[in-house]
């Protein structure tokens, strides 16, 4: 059975600032844009796996990880793992570029 992906757009890419996060929402979902220092443009449920939460998107970036605003704790912004010693994991989304039009892959 093949899948059906659709492409939403969520932001203009020269608009994004580099290591900050940008909310969006699409539907029912909040999610966490961040452009990161080497160009690459990544989205993560804009939730962290905390028992208490917290905006990821309001997290301090570091390389291809985000640190959790209120518990810091650092997630990865390429598979949605936490590391170690914490645990938990947030939902990843598949982010395209299509000149300045930047899409998510749902």
């Amino acid at each position: 059975m093949q899948q059906t992906v659709t492409r939403v757009f969520v932001a203009k890419y020269s608009e994004l600032p580099e290591r900050i996060g940008q909310a969006v929402k699409v539907g029912e979902e909040e999610i966490a844009l961040f452009r990161l220092t080497n160009g690459d443009v990544r989205a993560i449920e804009n939730k962290s796996p905390h028992p208490k939460g917290g905006v990821l998107s309001e997290g301090l970036v570091s390389g291809e990880y985000v640190f959790c605003p209120l518990y810091d704790w650092k997630i990865s912004l390429i598979d949605g793992n936490v590391q170690p010693p914490d645990e938990g994991k947030v939902k990843t989304y598949a982010v395209e570029v299509d000149g300045d039009d930047v899409y998510l892959l749902l």
